[in-house]
């Protein structure tokens, strides 16, 4: 079995340490010579660093080369997967995401809405200047992009890479409903099989089947569902706004009771109630910052301290989340050439049949060493196609604006998105929008 070479873009995120942890559960089946991280801040990633010579010397000691660079060449030659998870801006700039359209009276959130658009134009530039590096140093090396919002930057590699199949743009999200699925029944979400369509954290699941006895868990599901659950016992759900957004479920389920929905919709169909919700001074992004982003470089510093994992408070367990599990698995489908089933942000091309070929829409995809094969969902209904095809113009336009540099089909995009609408406010919002982000989105004229 080959070897391989992968490069983590985005070392020094709080998301790393599980994606390496990952990578040492599964080296029987994934194989590795060399990990590098990448990132361009480079203390931070000082610190991932350290954390990973520690955690491969132990878990890992076959493993040939671990290192970590600023330096594009060192990190992108000869490699053959690169894992991207880059945030433009970082927390400082998600937080102007979220409390600047609060400030407007719209909803404020990382990937959705005003929010999802401000982060979309920084995260565009940027994206398609890694690959166009990776390109140059690895010209064959699979791309997995995790970068959000996914949805804009998988339109805008789109136009700027076509035809490169190596390019896959992926979500966790799905991954982690699907978990609150299996916790609810008492069942291993890696014996589900998914039926889902959409867009990127815009979609719903038609069917949960069980792999084995091809029997749908989905109404089941449903009907559980329309009572909000208790899920404070999930790691995931120790944050107050994710226990928050799987208790919302139930309220979609009862209005919309045909499927399953993505948690995101939640922001589309109530916008109104979501931003009701917010406190202004006090948004997911300061969440994450003292929470999950402050413990997560606790640990590791600890565990630099003491020099070692085996014996102490922080071995690696199994469960590393969904985060990591999922790119991993990915990987290793591809390389492997295993045809697992993933849900993948791919061109329709006739995979929804009532909707434009063009879109890219989220649906289960075989994966393999030749990439990703769409499996058929065939029409969906007047409700689900006209409110896909009004986000997908909104997303169109978001990359439009970015790459041509228009300031009409950013406004056009503002009010076309369901959180915003209103033109007057749209222009308002884009006014304080631009003046934030000047430095990281290319000039609209």
């Amino acid at each position: 079995m080959k070897k391989h070479s992968i490069c983590i873009i985005g070392g020094g995120s709080r998301y790393t340490p599980d994606m390496l942890a990952m990578l040492c559960n599964q080296k029987e089946r994934f194989l590795l010579r060399k990990i590098v991280l990448y990132d361009n801040e480079s203390e931070r990633q000082e610190v991932v660093g350290q954390y990973a010579k520690i955690l491969f010397k132990e878990y890992y000691p076959e493993l040939e080369e671990v290192i970590w660079t600023t330096d594009e060449k060192e990190a992108f030659q000869d490699i053959d997967f690169a894992f991207m998870q880059i945030r433009a801006g970082r927390l400082k700039m998600r937080e102007k995401d979220e409390k600047i359209p609060l400030k407007h009276g719209c909803i404020g959130q990382e990937t959705c809405g005003a929010g999802g658009f401000a982060y979309g134009l920084r995260s565009v530039p940027a994206v398609i200047d890694l690959i166009k590096s990776i390109r140059i140093y690895s010209p064959k090396c699979w791309i997995l992009n995790y970068s959000n919002p996914a949805a804009i930057v998988a339109e805008a590699t789109k136009r700027v890479f076509p035809g490169d199949y190596r390019i896959i743009n992926i979500c966790d999200m799905p991954i982690a409903i699907m978990d609150i699925y299996a916790s609810v029944l008492g069942v291993n979400r890696r014996d589900f099989e998914p039926k889902y369509f959409g867009l990127n954290h815009f979609g719903w699941f038609t069917h949960v089947l069980d792999k084995k006895t091809g029997k749908d868990y989905l109404p089941k599901l449903r009907e559980i569902l329309k009572t909000p659950v208790d899920v404070q016992t999930e790691p995931l759900f120790q944050e107050k706004s994710w226990r928050l957004t799987f208790e919302f479920m139930s309220q979609m389920i009862n209005d919309y009771d045909e499927y399953l929905p993505n948690t995101y919709l939640q922001y589309y169909l109530y916008p109104a109630k979501m931003k009701d919700k917010e406190n202004q001074e006090y948004t997911r992004a300061n969440e994450v910052m003292d929470g999950n982003e402050k413990e997560t470089y606790d640990r590791l510093h600890k565990i630099i301290s003491l020099g070692k994992m085996h014996g102490t408070d922080y071995e690696i367990t199994s469960d590393v989340g969904c985060h990591a599990e999922y790119i991993v698995d990915l990987a290793t489908s591809i390389a492997n050439n295993t045809n697992e089933i993933f849900l993948i942000i791919t061109e329709n091309y006739g995979v929804i049949n009532n909707v434009s070929s063009e879109m890219l829409v989220e649906v289960p995809c075989r994966v393999g060493s030749n990439g990703v094969e769409p499996l058929s969902v065939g029409s969906i209904p007047t409700f689900y196609k006209g409110l896909m095809e009004n986000q997908y113009a909104y997303e169109k336009l978001a990359v439009d604006a970015c790459l041509e540099g228009s300031y009409k089909k950013a406004l056009q995009a503002l009010v076309l998105n369901r959180t915003v609408i209103n033109t007057d406010v749209a222009k308002e919002l884009l006014k304080d929008l631009i003046e934030a982000n000047k430095g990281y989105w290319n000039e609209l004229y």
